[in-house]
């Protein structure tokens, strides 16, 4: 999940820290960073945008397939994000500097024996979030879920299908003191 680079409308709570200029320019390269790091011929990267208009705009690798995250809270829009998908699904978060392939290879294995898998973060929410059938996701997924919470994650478990495995513990990016 991506979102455009522009100052005030992503890292908010990094820009509080460091200028909002400074945020969007770490985020913009972050992505950019991600997006080298983790092409694999071992699966598709597709790109889910917001805000929806930024869809076209020349800010993503061409190669990349997209689709609009679309309206709703962070639950919804990943919820819509998983669907999309025919197989077997990670979504991740696109402000985690230490996430490598081998994390990515490590949650599709998850995924050979569980339901479900997530990747949590030292902050009590996850950097990853995958499904073996997104198609057959339970209509709660995600409902009722604290985002940006120190029990986002465990809010987030019980909406999971099970059985759920739990993956490498990797830290996303949301103020100065995370960088």
């Amino acid at each position: 999940m991506v979102k455009e680079p522009r100052a005030g409308r992503v890292k908010t709570r990094l820009g509080a820290d460091i200028g909002l200029t400074n945020a969007a320019w770490w985020y913009r390269h972050q992505v950019a960073r991600s997006l080298r790091n983790l092409r694999d011929p071992r699966w598709q990267i597709l790109l889910a945008v917001a805000p929806d208009t930024s869809l076209r705009k020349p800010l993503w690798p061409a190669d990349l397939p997209r689709l609009a995250q679309g309206g709703g809270d962070l639950g919804q829009r990943m919820k819509r994000a998983l669907a999309a998908t025919p197989g077997p699904s990670l979504l991740i978060g696109s402000d985690i500097p230490g996430i490598r392939r081998h994390h990515i290879a490590r949650g599709f294995r998850a995924l050979g024996q569980a339901a479900s898998v997530i990747g949590p973060a030292p902050d009590g929410g996850y950097w990853l979030v995958g499904l073996k059938h997104p198609g057959r996701a339970p209509r709660t997924l995600f409902e009722n879920v604290r985002w940006s919470h120190p029990e986002t994650r465990a809010d987030t478990l019980p909406t999971l299908p099970g059985p759920t495995t739990m993956i490498d513990m990797l830290r996303d990016v949301d103020t100065a003191a995370d960088l």
